[in-house]
């Protein structure tokens, strides 16, 4: 029996794992702590090719420039948003409803055909923690045997070296992350300026930075596991997502039972090693079925694959497959829940593109100053408005008001000249309109309209010009 099985018997109130309780938290309410051994195969490597591409991919979004700003730059103090080329100013929030509801009808769609494939293979949680993390504490301690061993074994030299060189370097790349997390926020010139400055001149930011590294550092030095098993909800959510169709990882009953030794007459394919528990980073074993806390992370089919191989038995006992195909049932992919998963993925899709397409390189906004709704004086009727215009490029714009389906007589103040807005800028001018009561017919609907002096777009608002009733003798 390996590592992680035998790691969890030693625990007095540790049971062999079950369905009916999590695994990693035991009957008195501790947890005990995972030792997953290694295992090499075709999926340890694809996962690794594809997790070292993603942190890189992940890491080197603030340093990409797109239209010369970073892919990926979350600009909170002057509320600008730039995502891979497009720039959302505060006004354009509107977005993420379209944005949230894509990605929530992507991520059923894909569970519903494939399972839980993002937590295995794309999380971040899981990358940093299998393919990071994990991977520090193999080099510095060893394999899993020799992890549980130092772990029980009484403090001495050995031990304190060992720990005191891991957690540092747990620190230290809990650090990093940290500090390119924040770029996202504020750019990486602003973050060397910090890290190059004493932390007297950015008490804030220094003390967030500290506090995330260490809330970093706790989740993968001690959480680990707990945060898919306890905190995440989508282990939970898959059981509404999933269907017996679903393309998960499972184990072949029909081929592996009744387990029993190599060679033994009428015994399955599955030997009762438990190599596929001791690799499992929750401590599951997927011979009972799809659990909650499987993250697909694919260790127990390579693990299971190697036992085959040394076996010389065919592959596949643990593999990709359906319910129904391990019971050798027809698999459907087309089914009601995924025709419905897709036609809402594809509606939010199209009404996405179309409200990305309507974002212009400006913001105009027109509102109604505060105090009386009109102001009569002599023999004019005045109405004051705020028009606020944020500027989203990155270069000084000049910018041309104009008012349009205004009745004749209509007489305008402010904003009559071009106006020039730095870059990421945001201005806000008064405009003043005027109506004599000889050409005052009653309250009536304008357009402002706002472009750049190169015409390239137009902006329009409509608003209402308010007065007293024309039936009333005004003078």
């Amino acid at each position: 029996m390996q590592s992680q099985h035998r790691s969890m018997q030693t625990h007095p109130h540790a049971t062999a794992p079950t369905r009916d309780s999590v695994t990693t938290i035991l009957s008195d309410g501790s947890r005990p702590f995972m030792y997953p051994s290694d295992t090499r195969g075709t999926f340890t490597t694809a996962r690794r090719i594809v997790a070292y591409t993603l942190i890189v991919f992940y890491l080197s979004l603030p340093w990409i420039k797109i239209n010369g700003y970073p892919a990926v730059f979350l600009d909170i103090a002057l509320r600008r948003f730039h995502l891979f080329g497009l720039t959302f100013a505060a006004q354009d929030m509107w977005l993420l409803f379209f944005v949230i509801t894509g990605l929530g009808f992507t991520l059923f769609f894909i569970t519903a055909l494939l399972g839980r494939v993002w937590c295995g293979w794309a999380c971040p949680q899981t990358i940093y923690l299998e393919h990071i993390y994990r991977r520090i504490e193999v080099l510095v301690e060893g394999d899993s045997l020799k992890r549980r061993a130092l772990d029980e074994a009484p403090w001495n030299a050995e031990k304190i070296s060992k720990r005191v060189i891991k957690h540092g370097l747990f620190f230290i790349t809990s650090l990093i992350l940290t500090h390119l997390f924040l770029a996202y926020f504020v750019s990486i010139r602003e973050v060397w300026k910090m890290i190059t400055s004493a932390p007297t001149e950015h008490w804030g930011t220094f003390v967030f930075i500290m506090a995330y590294t260490g809330l970093t550092y706790y989740i993968f030095c001690w959480f680990r596991e707990q945060i898919c098993i306890v905190i995440c909800p989508y282990g939970r959510l898959q059981s509404v997502l999933t269907d017996d169709d679903t393309i998960t990882i499972g184990y072949d009953s029909l081929r592996g039972e009744p387990r029993g030794k190599a060679g033994a007459p009428g015994a399955g394919d599955c030997i009762s090693c438990n190599r596929c528990v001791s690799v499992c980073p929750t401590g599951i074993d997927i011979r009972q079925g799809l659990q909650l806390e499987c993250v697909g992370c694919t260790a127990c089919i390579d693990a299971c694959d190697n036992v085959m191989d040394r076996l010389k038995r065919s592959r596949g006992l643990i593999r990709y497959a359906s319910q129904n195909k391990l019971l050798r049932k027809p698999t459907r992919f087309l089914r009601p829940r995924v025709i419905l998963y897709g036609f809402f993925l594809v509606i939010g899709a199209s009404v996405a593109s179309w409200a990305i397409s309507t974002l212009k390189p400006a913001n105009l906004g027109v509102t109604r100053m505060v105090g009386a709704p009109y102001i009569m004086d002599a023999h004019t009727i005045r109405n004051q408005y705020l028009v606020r215009i944020v500027n989203k490029r990155n270069t000084s714009t000049q910018f041309l008001v104009h008012i349009k389906n205004a009745p004749e007589g209509l007489v305008q103040s402010g904003l009559t000249t071009s106006l020039e807005i730095p870059a990421l800028s945001e201005v806000a001018a008064p405009l003043i309109l005027q109506q004599t009561d000889t050409t005052y017919k009653g309250a009536f609907l304008f357009t402002v309209e706002l472009e750049d002096s190169t015409h390239s777009f137009l902006l329009k608002r409509t608003t209402e010009f308010l007065g007293p009733d024309p039936q009333f003798n005004l003078k």
